[in-house]
């Protein structure tokens, strides 16, 4: 026997001797575990039970080959690609991926030109579009007469809401499919298959891996099957200094960054500030700290949302407690004045205030109920009494006469004054809340009102 020279691996595979089959063997090997282990048929994906259950529409047209132009909308690692691959394999189409990130509209030209070729020779093309909403509108729209006509079966893969980044035409040609960040458990299936299996996974390999750790990497994933599998496949690469086995040591340090799933300006960010907001509003303040951390967490500007704690203050809280608007400016300066991680609990606090003190927004509707007026009834005149006079001709024109000085009316208010335009009359616009402070502003509002209503014979 020839005795081993120690080459390396990719030496080997270029010797005189080494087959086609050898050679694709080892080069399979090279490919990330997340690659290796993607699914080959519906069966084998995991999560989207709702989208892919057994006599959905859109499982019965791919087992069909009847498939049609779609978008696929939802979060990194939830089978987008995957899905396409299959929609290809199914149809018996070929099967050609272009990024939005990498191509321009050179490129499309090209593809869709070949897709020409191709359907004219009585194939069809799956051609799928990865993270098409970085494409412009005229990217676009060099898709729609190719997706009209058939010459290819569009698919357009987005983390972000179509409603938002595509444009209605290519939007009306395609139907839009919402897909899910797969569950905790259903990733621990997909690691399991990938332990088991000994042609594409770790299976033969001795590795150990207990069910905690497989939990624990499972949920690190946070809902992406591709970052669980590559978390695997480093614990595994690591585990071979520890006699196969995945140690807590290993684990810490292959989960040692954790970062969640969070899009600044995206989808995501937006549902999570909504999130914050309305848990602040229904007066939830555990729910409201968790949506803080969560998007603090996630890297979001702490001077945004001190902004948005501050909005909440006056547009929510608003007059029901006055103080809350003092805590929320408060806060933001003292993140200022901090910076961070001190300064977030500053917000943390006023967050937690916000949402646990009475709310009113009294005074937000009643400024829109005024702005609304302003528009309705156009440039109103002052009335006379109310203007100023600091010259003789404008006292001669009768300006600021009959104005009655409320300090020196008996009850400090002058009831029979009215401070409206002449053509509109007395309005009400703010109506206070029987909670906090607005309870005492509402006692003494109603009063007021109810008398003025008497002094110009009106009925209370």
């Amino acid at each position: 026997m020839r005795p081993s020279t120690g080459e390396p691996r990719l030496a080997r595979r270029s010797a005189p001797d080494a087959t086609p089959d050898l050679l694709a063997g080892e080069r399979e090997s090279l490919r990330p575990l997340a690659e290796r282990m993607r699914p080959r048929t519906l069966d084998e994906m995991v999560g989207q039970r709702r989208l892919l259950a057994p006599k959905s529409a859109l499982r019965r047209a791919i087992e069909g080959g009847r498939v049609h132009s779609m978008v696929l909308w939802g979060p990194p690692g939830c089978g987008k690609t995957t899905l396409a691959l299959l929609l290809a394999k199914y149809a018996d189409a070929e099967f050609h991926a272009i990024s939005a990130v990498l191509s321009g509209l050179p490129e499309v030209r090209q593809v869709l030109a070949e897709a020409e070729r191709r359907f004219a020779a009585g194939r069809r093309t799956v051609l799928f579009v990865d993270e098409v909403h970085r494409f412009n509108k005229a990217q676009q729209d060099a898709f729609l007469p190719h997706i009209e006509r058939g010459t290819i079966l569009f698919v357009g893969a987005t983390t972000e809401n179509p409603s938002f980044e595509l444009n209605s035409a290519l939007l009306s040609r395609c139907r839009v499919h919402v897909m899910e960040a797969v569950s905790a458990d259903d990733i621990e299936q997909a690691l399991r298959r990938a332990l088991d299996d000994e042609e594409r996974g770790l299976g033969g390999r001795g590795l150990r891996v207990s069910d905690s750790a497989l939990r624990e990497i499972a949920g690190a994933a946070d809902g992406d099957v591709r970052r669980a599998l590559t978390l695997l496949e480093i614990a595994a690469e690591l585990a071979e200094s520890e006699a196969g086995e995945v140690t807590e040591s290993t684990l810490a340090q292959v989960l040692a960054d954790r970062t969640r799933r969070f899009d600044k300006g995206g989808e995501q960010f937006y549902d999570q500030i909504s999130a914050l907001h309305k848990s602040v509003r229904s007066s939830n303040p555990d729910a409201a700290l968790y949506w803080l951390a969560r998007m603090l967490d996630g890297g979001c500007d702490p001077v945004y949302l001190a902004r948005r704690l501050t909005r909440m203050a006056v547009e929510d809280v608003g007059l029901a407690d006055p103080r809350a608007l003092t805590m929320a400016l408060e806060a933001w300066d003292t993140f200022e004045r901090l910076g961070s991680p001190e300064g977030e609990l500053a917000l943390a606090q006023v967050a937690i205030y916000l949402a646990s003190t009475a709310k009113s927004n009294a005074g937000y509707l009643a400024f829109g109920e005024a702005r609304r007026d302003v528009r309705e009834y156009g440039t109103q005149e002052v009335p006379l009494h109310l203007r100023n006079a600091p010259t003789k001709l404008m006292k001669q024109l009768g300006y600021g006469r009959g104005y009655q000085y409320d300090h020196e009316v008996e009850g400090g208010t002058a009831l029979d004054q009215t401070a409206f335009p002449d053509a509109m009359g007395e309005r009400v616009y703010y109506r206070p809340v029987e909670r906090g402070l607005e309870l005492k502003l509402k006692e003494k509002l109603d009063r007021l009102r109810a008398e003025r209503a008497r002094a110009r014979g009106e009925d209370a």
